[in-house]
């Protein structure tokens, strides 16, 4: 069922290969808006609930070039931004090729 589900909606959660990671609060819209699109997309990704952990929020600010809003995500190790860069990059289809490379 789920199959013919995924067919009629064009998702292909089979091909993701991608090593996901993604910062988020609870409370976050953007965030929650953000996993809705990996979600939908039906892709395994690992999630950092920074909730007040500013020790956390620093190591998040490392990776992401000194950003310390949430989301911030990453794909394979490679720097993607937040919620509106994962939404450009789905609209000029370029999201799902980075998901089907090898973690």
């Amino acid at each position: 069922m789920l199959d013919a589900f995924n067919s009629l909606f064009g998702r292909h959660p089979e091909r993701n290969q991608a090593n996901v990671e993604i910062y988020t609060w609870q409370t976050c819209p953007f965030c929650m808006r953000a996993k809705l699109l990996l979600w939908w997309k039906g892709v395994n990704f690992t999630e950092y609930k920074i909730d007040g952990d500013e020790s956390a929020r620093s190591q998040m600010a490392e990776r992401a070039n000194g950003r310390r809003t949430v989301p911030q995500i990453f794909i394979n190790n490679q720097y993607i931004g937040g919620c509106n860069e994962l939404y450009q990059l789905d609209g000029e289809g370029k999201l799902e090729p980075l998901l089907a490379e090898p973690a």
